[in-house]
């Protein structure tokens, strides 16, 4: 087994956690104040682009880890 497969799918289902985490918390914000829906949504969409790119980074280096060793 890969270590650097493992790796790579740790990080995909965290990502995948998180930013389903965001998008209920944020419909959750719409719902108790529909009038800040501009920024909730703005701030939702930064957020899962950060953690999307954390989890791109992870899955980069669970790969570079295996090309080294």
């Amino acid at each position: 087994m890969s270590y650097a497969a493992l790796g790579a799918g740790l990080a995909v289902i965290g990502a995948g956690i998180g930013i389903g985490q965001i998008g209920g918390k944020a419909m959750e914000a719409i719902a108790r104040q529909p009038e800040a829906v501009g920024d909730i949504r703005a701030n939702m969409i930064l957020t899962a682009a950060l953690v999307e790119g954390a989890a791109l980074v992870a899955m980069v280096l669970a790969f570079f880890v295996k090309a080294a060793g």
